[in-house]
């Protein structure tokens, strides 16, 4: 039985081209038909492209407390970057604006660039087209309508990087996989290796495989987990705000019982730890 007001965790592998916020507003759907209420809360632990699959942590109820410490795990990408070219997205959701030489890029380049520049501590300015906010604002909103962005970089931490397939010489494709701390644009990071690289980047695809311990194989795809819902049966809203007070009640009272036993210990080390008066002796 489920309990999406107290909390539940579900665990999806987001299909492409949909946003995050959009994967939770199909399931937050579902779970108001099955629970006859809108007030039905539901989030996401961390951001994934649209155009991007993968790992996404969905929390609802009283569980969206725990979204800033879900968020907080390493994350691992499988990134597939098309180099001697750029978007402003640094995907493919914009058009190539810029296209560079390549040919000078082998797999020697490429394994010292990572390990010097891509391997632990970095600075990393996000793209324009991303949430960051600039005076309130998503930096991506700005960006679209053609607006300047000035993103300050941020530090971020780049546990292990890889190369998993390399098309040189005969064509300009690289596929990596990344571990990374939280925060990490890997749109960014195809932009500066390519840089480094003496030419140009963008992604065109990723998919993110890890969150925390949560992989990918221990995902449901959104139609898996639509079903899934439709079939559970679920505890109501009334039964569940009953249930919190409930244990509210006896956690006080625990709680005061604890407070009350140790004013009680404080006392007696206070009586035994008390110095005894002396008293004059009658001659």
């Amino acid at each position: 039985m489920l309990n999406p007001i107290e909390g539940e965790i579900f665990y999806i592998d987001k299909p492409l081209r949909m946003t995050s916020f959009a994967a939770v507003k199909k399931v937050r759907a579902v779970l108001r038909t099955h629970l006859h209420t809108r007030q039905v809360k539901v989030g996401h632990a961390g951001t994934l492209d649209p155009l991007a699959t993968g790992v996404l942590i969905l929390c609802t109820g009283h569980a969206t407390k725990r979204i800033d410490e879900l968020q907080a795990g390493v994350k691992e990408y499988i990134a597939d970057l098309r180099l001697g070219a750029t978007t402003p997205s640094y995907d493919l959701e914009t058009q190539v604006d810029a296209t560079f030489d390549w040919q000078h890029i082998d797999r020697n380049l490429i394994d010292r660039v990572l390990s010097e520049q891509f391997t632990g501590s970095i600075e990393q300015v996000p793209p324009s087209f991303s949430a960051c906010k600039i005076d309130g604002k998503p930096a991506y909103k700005l960006a679209r309508k053609g607006q300047d962005v000035e993103i300050r970089p941020k530090t971020l931490v780049i546990d292990e990087i890889e190369v998993l397939k390399c098309g040189l010489p005969d064509e300009p494709s690289l596929q990596l996989r990344v571990v990374c701390s939280k925060g990490t644009y890997i749109r960014a990071l195809a932009r500066d290796i390519g840089l480094a690289l003496g030419s140009g980047a963008h992604l065109t695809g990723l998919r993110r495989t890890r969150v925390g311990d949560i992989t990918v194989d221990k995902c449901l795809t959104l139609d898996q987990l639509v079903d899934k819902l439709d079939s559970e049966t679920y505890v109501s809203p009334e039964q569940a705000a009953a249930e919190r007070l409930e244990r509210e009640r006896i956690e006080n009272r625990q709680r005061a019982a604890r407070m009350k036993a140790e004013h009680e210990a404080r006392k007696q080390h206070k009586k035994c730890d008390a110095v005894p008066k002396r008293t004059s002796q009658i001659k």
